[in-house]
């Protein structure tokens, strides 16, 4: 079959066209913005990438079949061809994975508003530990395993992250309803995307959706600890629930965690009885939940009835972790620069309260790009006001595209860092927020500064990493 991927450097397009290409399809695909890393993995995978969007071109190749993906919208001009002529036919990027993938695989789905990256990449990397050989689909740049996707062999679990977003211009439902789930992870359930969903019993009920096409022989591990999930999980009764926290009340229980320069530790409980000690160069109380999500749903896709007997955690040891989370960008033991994909509120607290344990006595600076749908709009201002009580000092950078949002809508950075006092301060540009970082770096070098942003800050983090290094 011939494919045509629409916006194919995307995370997740160019990782499902490398699958197909596994699976033995023809690829190719376009895009407006070609861009490494992906461009780089799917060139070397022989796929071609075309220039932009053509219409003329598009006629001329005649897929058999044309996958758009979700930053694709109405007027753009293959679109509206598309749709006039119906000429090719034309699926999601979900809707694909499911027809030719995902209906025939035994799936892992992780979900949550935080995590997903993560513990998808460490159930893959455990499930790879004890000997098999899982097929993938993440949207980050694992370091432990080979790449952002794999096909794996067809009798082995498939690990996929579960994006509640929507699916496509024309499908408005969040893409892990087309996933097929064996085993649903679900970790952290907050109010996001709000672009797309109303508030947070919107985003519930679009997870109960989910939760409904759960098979009778599939589990679903909820995090416990988390009351927004509550209801959802408690009303299952057509398959097993099994909880994950730090109360003793939950199936698997995370004890005894600590953290500081040297990693963190703790121990998973399985129902009263110690199944493993963990340390690594982890941090974060999230992380802990992470791996414990990761243990229990490879060992659940290994053995169903016995899945403490299947895994050991203490496997994860020597995991590394994904690109852009707390990622170490620079660090000669007096400055350091970290690099982390926070957008959300919980989030970026969680991660300052634990670089505030890693690196004690050092000043934590926060540095943020505003560049989500949901963090450039004032629903959750309250909340980012909160989520960097934690750092030492706070740099606001732009809100990007600002003028998308009407001034009543438009996330307050300035009131925020009034809010917060003299150690915030909100800057007019990245460019000025760079300049005012770099000469406060320069004055006080003995700094741990973490850029949070889920894009490129403007080229404003590579600029600053060479600024110190030099």
């Amino acid at each position: 079959m011939r494919l045509y991927f629409m916006s194919v450097c995307g995370t997740g397009m160019g990782n499902a066209a490398l699958l197909m290409r596994q699976l033995g399809h023809e690829v190719l695909g376009c895009d407006r913005n070609i861009y490494p890393p992906m461009s780089d993995a799917l060139q070397a995978a022989g796929i071609e990438i075309l220039p932009d969007f053509d219409v003329e071109r598009l006629q001329r190749l005649q897929p058999d079949l044309v996958v758009v993906g979700n930053v694709n919208t109405r007027g753009n001009p293959e679109i509206e061809w598309l749709l006039e002529t119906r000429a090719i036919p034309y699926t999601s990027l979900p809707g694909l994975l499911h027809s030719h993938l995902l209906n025939r695989r035994r799936n892992i789905v992780v979900t949550g508003t935080h995590g997903k990256t993560t513990t998808t990449c460490m159930t893959a990397h455990l499930l790879r530990q004890h000997g098999q050989e899982p097929g993938w689909l993440l949207g980050g740049v694992p370091r432990d395993l080979p790449g952002g996707s794999e096909l794996g062999r067809a009798d082995a679990p498939f690990v996929i992250e579960g994006d509640e977003y929507d699916s496509a211009f024309f499908d408005k439902r969040s893409k892990f309803i087309h996933y097929a789930p064996n085993i649903v992870v679900l970790n952290h359930l907050e109010f996001d995307h709000a672009d797309i969903f109303r508030d947070l019993a919107d985003v519930q009920r679009t997870f109960s959706h989910l939760l409904r096409i759960v098979p009778q022989n599939g589990f679903i591990l909820a995090n416990g600890d988390d009351p927004n999930q509550a209801a959802l999980v408690d009303a299952v009764s057509w398959c097993r629930v099994l909880k994950v926290g730090t109360e003793a009340a939950n199936d698997l229980q995370i004890r005894g965690f600590s953290e500081d320069e040297r990693g963190s530790r703790f121990q998973l409980v399985w129902r009263g009885t110690v199944w493993g000690r963990v340390q690594w160069k982890q941090w974060g109380l999230y992380n802990a939940r992470n791996a414990a999500m990761a243990c229990l749903s490879a060992g659940l896709a290994l053995k169903p009835d016995d899945p403490f007997c299947a895994i050991e955690p203490e496997k994860l040891q020597g995991y590394q972790g994904v690109k852009r989370r707390q990622e170490v960008l620079f660090d000669n033991g007096t400055t350091t620069l970290l690099s982390d994909f926070g957008h959300h509120p919980t989030a970026i607290r969680q991660t300052l309260e634990s670089l505030k344990q890693r690196y004690k006595g050092r000043p934590v600076v926060a540095c943020f790009e505003a560049r989500s749908n949901t963090a450039c709009r004032k629903v959750l201002e309250t909340d980012f006001a909160g989520a960097f009580v934690p750092a030492d000092r706070v740099h606001f950078g732009a809100v990007f595209r600002a003028e998308r949002y009407r001034d009543e809508d438009r996330i307050d950075l300035p009131a925020i860092a009034t809010q917060l006092g003299p150690q915030a301060v909100a800057h007019g540009s990245n460019e000025a927020m760079g300049e005012a970082l770099q000469q406060s770096l320069r004055d006080e070098p003995r700094q741990v500064v973490v850029f949070f942003s889920n894009g490129s800050f403007d080229g404003m983090i590579e600029q600053t990493v060479q600024a110190v290094a030099s």
